[in-house]
């Protein structure tokens, strides 16, 4: 019945993460999958995370509504747009539980297809490979828009603002308004006013992919773009706690719409209940509560930014580690990008032969494109990757 089913060729990083594993070699190093380590190479139980688990005990646990658990639904909202922002004070934000970002993207995607059928959907190049797939599974024919100066290590903004001035009025454009995977570069303040005139005045679509909150400068800082193009249009949210929350299983996430008026966000939040009925009909219960009693307790929720703040922190001393060990091995390789670049990535501009040789030789792990998970590098294995890194980068790419 099945004989004419393809197999699947795997996910290029979950596939890396699994070679990883069954890699033998004491000494190997993981900089390829996108999670949060802490210096001793674990993903970390967060001190605010743990005091909301032995808060909420064991208890019942019936389903939630298809949009989620109310109290989590207002966290969100307000740490994306800031309790006081406008779109709220005028209710015509609407706003659904989701399961992690990867949901909130294809949730959104699903609306968008059955309310703004037949439009391009325009992502950066390069992005998060899901985006593409995401977009095509729900009917969208998928376009990018330059993004990555190769030869700079910075954004092709001139390229970037040209593809989207050029692209067809009301198209759909997928942005990273803050730590870009897989690059970590972002825009600043006067490249994001000037995106959203153009976007503005094309009459796009904004579907904002938002996943490392709180890793570029600050929880407030990192939403500053969402919340200005708030002030302006319509747009689209997508948000996780996957990473922030160091809660990767728990699959927690959000979708936030931005509507013209409450009527409208009412209607919408309908839509947006009837995509995840159709979907997988309610979210789950603990991530739920766990990010609702964290964001809704003052005392949690202050914890938890503080946490926050050492993650990015630890994040950003290893970029400066790593760097400062590349400079003393060798003048030639350059090393700067990696303090000018934000976030859990880093595009190394390696190419896939010299990562190649990076993992067969030295068992340190990168994704074939390049791009290194800074967040996987401690104290004892900066030494190694900065040699592995050295060799890999005078030898012929």
């Amino acid at each position: 019945m099945f004989g004419q089913v393809e197999a699947f060729a795997g996910d290029p990083i979950l596939s890396l993460n699994d070679s990883f594993k069954a890699d033998p070699r004491d000494e190997k190093v993981n900089l390829s999958i996108g999670v949060y380590t802490d210096e001793k190479g674990r993903l970390p139980v967060l001190g605010s995370v743990r005091a909301a688990y032995e808060r909420l005990g064991f208890a019942e646990r019936p389903y939630l509504p298809m949009e989620g658990h109310p109290l989590y639904r207002e966290g969100v909202q307000k740490l994306v747009f800031g309790a006081a922002h406008p779109a709220l004070t005028d209710k015509r934000v609407a706003t659904i539980q989701t399961l992690g970002g990867t949901g909130a993207v294809g949730i959104a995607a699903d609306f968008l297809a059955k309310h703004c059928p037949g439009r391009t959907v325009l992502v950066s190049d390069p992005t998060w490979d899901n985006h593409h797939g995401l977009f095509q599974r729900a009917g969208f024919t998928t376009a990018t828009y330059p993004y990555w100066d190769r030869a700079n290590r910075s954004v092709d903004f001139t390229g970037m603002l040209k593809a989207l001035d050029a692209a067809e009025a009301g198209s759909i454009v997928v942005l990273q308004p803050v730590c870009h995977n897989p690059t970590g570069v972002d825009l600043d303040e006067a490249q994001q006013a000037a995106v959203t005139d153009v976007l503005v005045a094309k009459g796009h679509i904004a579907v904002f992919d938002m996943a490392y909150q709180g890793f570029g400068a600050s929880l407030d800082e990192d939403a500053a773009f969402v919340r200005r193009y708030a002030e302006r249009a319509s747009c689209l949210v997508a948000n996780s706690f996957s990473k922030n929350f160091s809660l990767y299983g728990e699959r927690c996430g959000g979708l936030s719409v931005v509507c013209r008026d409450a009527d409208e966000a009412e209607r919408v939040l309908g839509q947006l209940k009837l995509a995840v009925r159709r979907s997988y009909s309610s979210p789950p219960m603990m991530a739920g509560l766990l990010v609702a009693t964290v964001l809704g307790d003052e005392g949690l929720r202050a914890q938890w930014s503080r946490e926050v703040d050492e993650m990015r922190t630890r994040m950003d001393a290893m970029r400066k580690r790593l760097a400062e060990q590349i400079r003393a091995l060798s003048n030639e390789a350059d090393a700067s990008f990696l303090t000018s670049q934000r976030g859990m990535f880093s595009f190394t501009g390696l190419s896939e032969q010299q990562v190649t040789a990076m993992r067969e030789r030295d068992g340190v792990y990168l994704v074939g494109s390049g791009r290194m998970c800074v967040a996987g590098l401690t104290e004892a294995n900066v030494p190694k990757v900065a040699k592995s890194f050295v060799e890999a980068s005078q030898a012929r790419g």
